[in-house]
């Protein structure tokens, strides 16, 4: 009889704990489903999951001393704990976004947008290139650690099972796509700059001699230019692209706390 008492007292002890890490496992997953490195398309559905149980693992015991914990989950919890996790991961993926933009333009300015990586998506060679040196940047300089920081943060902002206004979502989705497509457009202006003056040049030179078949000239010397740029100016991007990553993350909420 006493087993089975102690087992009864275990059991009750671990139902709260339980409750507690489901919870956090709502947000945690969400989140990590859209996190770079993580969540991408060419990773087997397992591995996502052992990263949302894993990073569980590391937000539980920050958050659970908290009061997080709960005998029992509400159904407002399911509604509400995927969509937080999801507004923070969308918040990180958006740096991927703006990565495969600027190289989608960079491509198409190169004369390059043809060809295209085997990431899972259609995208060219340069947005490819521009978008796994991300990731392993990402990696390499521990933000993921710096995103398990963010999730246990949200819970100040974000209590479970609360959820900012939506005026205020709104906007600050809003700031997050402006800054996405903001650093795209800057990354891709030298390759833009430099078709627009190769093009006016092209036109110059096919004026002054019609005979001339420029397109076939300048065509190849459009895309040796376009390599030879992305080449010299990529890693300068790529720095200031982990520059913007990690200012999001010292203030992912515009300075909400």
């Amino acid at each position: 009889m006493s087993l089975f008492a102690l087992l009864t007292q275990l059991s009750g002890l671990a139902t709260p704990l339980l409750a507690g890490g489901m919870l956090i496992l709502l947000r945690v997953g969400a989140a990590v489903a859209l996190l770079p490195g993580f969540g991408e398309t060419a990773l087997p559905p397992r591995v996502k999951l052992a990263a949302a149980l894993a990073f569980t693992c590391i937000v539980m015991p920050a958050v659970l001393p908290e009061g997080i914990a709960s005998e029992r989950l509400e159904m407002r919890y399911f509604l509400t704990e995927p969509v937080i996790g999801l507004l923070l991961g969308l918040g990180l993926r958006f740096f991927i976004f703006a990565l495969q933009t600027a190289g989608m333009i960079i491509a198409q300015s190169s004369s390059l947008a043809q060809i295209f990586g085997g990431m899972g998506e259609g995208q060219p060679a340069m947005g490819n290139t521009l978008t796994l040196a991300g990731i392993a940047l990402f990696m390499a300089m521990n933000l993921h650690l710096r995103a398990a920081e963010l999730l246990i943060g949200s819970y100040e902002v974000f209590p479970p099972g609360h959820i900012l206004p939506s005026a205020d979502l709104a906007d600050w989705g809003l700031a997050q796509v402006v800054r996405g497509f903001g650093l795209a457009m800057a990354f891709a202006a030298p390759f833009v700059i430099g078709g627009l003056i190769y093009n006016v040049a092209l036109g110059v030179v096919n004026k002054a001699m019609p005979q001339l078949m420029v397109a076939f000239v300048g065509a190849p010397a459009l895309t040796l230019g376009g390599l030879i740029l992305f080449a010299l100016v990529a890693p300068l991007l790529l720095g200031l692209w982990l520059n913007a990553v990690g200012a999001f993350l010292d203030a992912p909420f515009g300075g909400r706390s």
